[in-house]
């Protein structure tokens, strides 16, 4: 009986096993790696505003100025009271390069001369070479420093001539600025002058303007745009002269050292009256002290007074067309009002009414 229970106890195992062989699932096979494959997109921004990269650039302007004769002659002399310009043309050409980021350079010549008709008179030719270089701002302030190099002459190589080597110093971005009122130029300008005439320092007795001198100079220069197109410059000169020879003093023995000083007031007002995309009719002013001016001594070259004045305005009605992005064409014509002869401060007088027109074209590149 035993070996029979363990036969059939050997039996009912070994079928057990074999049941489970039958159930047990078939073994899957891995399923494949799916790699997939996602192109970014390119986005294209249309809008968006790329900078070109700098290149040298700037502007010629070409302009011819007519001078028509002042309404009155001073009383009891045959002489117009403009005694620089009258029934008289002007040629000026101004070219503006930026030849590097940091670097300018200004040349503006004045040629003028005589027309037919009654008394005319013409002032001398003119040549100005100006150098600018940027330094950038100062360490970490806002105080803008920019360097100029000028040279003057006029009437060529016999006439006066003014070699200036100045720093400005700007702190317009210290200054509080709104939609209503902002400061364009603010600073201080120290340097070194050196004028001459011909070929020697002068004689003893001339003008304060004449000969040879060298001056060291301290301004205040600054410039606003102000609400409905008006905008103002307001600028100080002052300097310590000395001559190499003695100009002549009112009621004094003559002098080769002394203070002097200039001021500038303008104020400018464009409203314009007609204007479509590439044509503009315009009303234009101005006018102010240009300029007012003291010396520490009566000076001959200066009416015998320490002091004078001359007060202008100018109104003119302006036409401006542009026929390309490139090129401006322009023309002008109006008057000035004016003490020309008498600007001692203590009689300034002889306001006179001058007609003046002017035209001419800016190419920019």
């Amino acid at each position: 009986m035993k070996k029979l229970a363990l036969v059939l106890g050997s039996l009912l195992v070994v079928g057990s096993v074999a049941s489970a062989k039958e159930v047990m699932p078939a073994p899957a096979p891995a399923p494949e790696k799916v790699i997939e494959y996602v192109e970014k997109p390119v986005i294209v921004y249309r809008d968006r505003e790329v900078t070109p990269a700098w290149r040298p650039n700037g502007s010629v302007d070409v302009q011819y100025r007519w001078y028509g004769e002042t309404e009155n002659k001073v009383k009891g002399e045959n002489d117009w009271v403009d005694p620089d310009n009258n029934n008289a043309g002007r040629l000026q050409t101004e070219a503006k390069i930026n030849f590097t980021e940091k670097q300018r350079l200004e040349i503006r010549t004045r040629n003028f001369h005589t027309l037919r008709g009654t008394k005319s008179n013409a002032d001398d030719d003119q040549l100005r070479l100006r150098h600018f270089y940027n330094f950038g701002n100062l360490g970490s302030s806002k105080v803008n420093a920019t360097s100029r190099l000028e040279y003057k002459q006029a009437n060529g190589d016999a006439g006066k001539k003014h070699v200036e080597a100045s720093v400005f110093f700007d702190f317009a971005d210290y200054i509080y600025s709104n939609n209503f009122f902002k400061v364009e130029k603010f600073g201080l300008r120290t340097g070194y002058i050196h004028d001459w005439a011909g070929h020697s320092s002068g004689m003893n007795g001339q003008k304060f303007s004449s000969g040879t001198s060298d001056k060291a100079i301290l301004n205040f220069e600054s410039e606003y745009t102000l609400p409905l197109g008006f905008s103002a410059e307001l600028n100080v000169y002052n300097g310590y002269d000395w001559h190499h020879k003695k100009y002549g003093v009112t009621n004094k023995s003559d002098k080769k050292h002394g203070y002097y000083g200039s001021m500038e007031a303008y104020i400018y007002q464009h409203t314009p009256l007609y204007k479509t995309n590439n044509l503009e009719l315009s009303f234009d002013f101005e006018g102010g002290y240009d300029p007012y001016t003291w010396h520490q001594y009566k000076i001959v070259d200066n009416d015998g007074d320490r002091r004078t004045y001359s007060i202008y305005m100018l109104p003119t009605f302006q036409a401006a067309y542009k026929p390309t992005e490139f090129v401006k064409l322009y023309a002008a014509a109006g008057a000035e009002y004016r003490n020309w002869a008498v600007t001692k401060e203590s009689d300034a007088k002889d306001w006179r009414w001058q007609p003046t027109a002017w035209a001419g074209m800016k190419v920019t590149f």
